[in-house]
């Protein structure tokens, strides 16, 4: 479905991603980890064309390197960033909905859906995003981005911050997501939820995939995880 090739990214002088390659299935989540500073944001944002970079991007066959963000939404592809950046004078609802795609056209989710998968965005439905807690804010994030109806969606450090029941609840929200046959780029720092979901692991060092694999794979390198990702 997301064939990477080569990519590399900057941010004016600096060579932050130097020619990472990797593809994703359909309905396959795949994580991708390593440390802070190492490029791991940096490489949806270049997919979504939202920093300065080069190579190839190809989506369902398509190369969508070169697209405007706008653009490569529309192609399907989602993009929950680390921020959330939600609309904090509006209403949880109001939010949601201003993720739909196209008004009136049905997709795999609906705003019952996202209430049944997390009802206490049911019952904060009316409040302004600005007021919501830190977790409801990023299933909100998440659940806002699904409205679009992605057959991939990447999505940024979601369970940051977060409080160990809330992270549960973030990792069933994945795991129902890939059933519904969409895809999942995952960027995440706890290698438990990353290994108890993914398909596949990808590890990032210096702007570079330096491991590639199962979990099960990764679990018995113990050299990449004391080097890469243990601190």
């Amino acid at each position: 479905m997301l064939n990477v090739t080569n990519l590399h990214a900057y941010y004016g002088k600096s060579h932050v991603l130097q020619g990472v390659s990797f593809a994703i299935g359909e309905g396959e989540i795949v994580s991708l980890l390593g440390r802070n500073g190492v490029g791991r944001s940096t490489t949806i944002k270049a997919i979504m064309g939202l920093v300065e970079h080069r190579g190839s991007v190809q989506f369902r066959g398509q190369e969508i390197s070169g697209l405007l963000t706008h653009e490569i939404a529309r192609k399907g592809l989602g993009y929950v960033p680390e921020n959330r950046d939600i609309f904090p004078t509006l209403t949880a609802r109001q939010n949601l909905l201003l993720g739909e795609k196209s008004v009136g056209k049905g997709g795999r989710w609906s705003v019952d859906d996202l209430y049944t998968l997390f009802p206490n965005l049911r019952e904060r439905a009316d409040v302004p995003g600005g007021v919501l807690s830190g977790g409801e804010q990023q299933m909100l994030t998440i659940c806002r981005t699904l409205m679009g109806d992605p057959d991939l969606i990447m999505i940024d450090e979601p369970t940051e911050g977060l409080a160990p029941m809330l992270v549960e609840q973030v990792s069933k929200l994945l795991e129902a997501i890939a059933r519904r046959g969409v895809s999942i780029l995952l960027v995440e720092q706890k290698l438990t939820i990353a290994l108890k979901i993914s398909k596949s692991v990808l590890v990032m060092g210096h702007g570079q995939l330096v491991f590639q694999g199962t979990p099960d794979q990764l679990l018995a390198n113990e050299q990449i995880r004391q080097e890469w990702l243990e601190v």
